[in-house]
């Protein structure tokens, strides 16, 4: 599981690097990019993947314990937050396309304005491109733990876990945090910057 875990690491970085060169570059029209993103709906979905790492963390302790019912809640607890992640995430996505601001030629840059004028737009496209391209992995990335957990659940509900044997929750645990801690450092990267107000 961690030589996985490195991958994915290796992976994600390649995209943190490539912002942050492109942020350098582009710092004023990435920060009046990002000012277009819903800072509350960011907000809401950092709170909802702490709290799905909280419930992760006591089911991988449940299980360790032996408390099977209680595994089950907090397994069933975890699915409900990272449902309610993609669903965030869903409406964020939404608000963009209407607003036009899909990389492509569609994109609007009219709205994105920079010492009151509109940015340049291929700049805010390349901030969005990156935008939906990190996002859009992370979003997959929690799809796929989602899946994960529907399965861990099923097998907790039969009673396949005990104090012996809980290494697929333990391992499943280890993903879904590495899946939340690349959101802890996708949010300020992307709706933090340079916000002042």
């Amino acid at each position: 599981m961690w030589l996985f875990l490195a991958t994915e690491i290796m992976f994600f970085g390649g995209m943190f690097c490539a912002y942050l060169v492109y942020r350098r570059w582009y710092f004023a029209e990435f920060a009046a990019s990002s000012r277009t993103l819903d800072i509350w709906l960011g907000t809401i979905n950092t709170i909802v993947l702490i709290c799905s790492s909280l419930t992760v963390a006591l089911g991988v302790r449940a299980a360790q314990m032996g408390k099977r019912k209680l595994l089950v809640v907090l397994l069933i607890l975890t699915l409900i937050f990272g449902l309610a992640f993609l669903g965030i995430k869903g409406k964020e996505w939404s608000d963009k396309f209407h607003e036009h601001h899909i990389p492509g030629p569609q994109f609007d840059a009219g709205e994105i304005q920079l010492n009151g004028h509109p940015v340049d737009a291929r700049s805010a496209q390349i901030f969005f491109s990156l935008y939906f391209a990190m996002t859009g992995m992370h979003a997959l990335h929690m799809i796929i733990g989602v899946f994960m957990f529907v399965i861990l659940t099923w097998y907790a509900w039969k009673g396949r876990f005990n104090q012996r044997y809980y290494t697929p929750v333990e391992n499943c645990g280890l993903y879904w945090h590495f899946v939340d801690i690349i959101w802890i450092y996708l949010f300020p990267l992307l709706y933090l910057i340079d916000r002042k107000k």
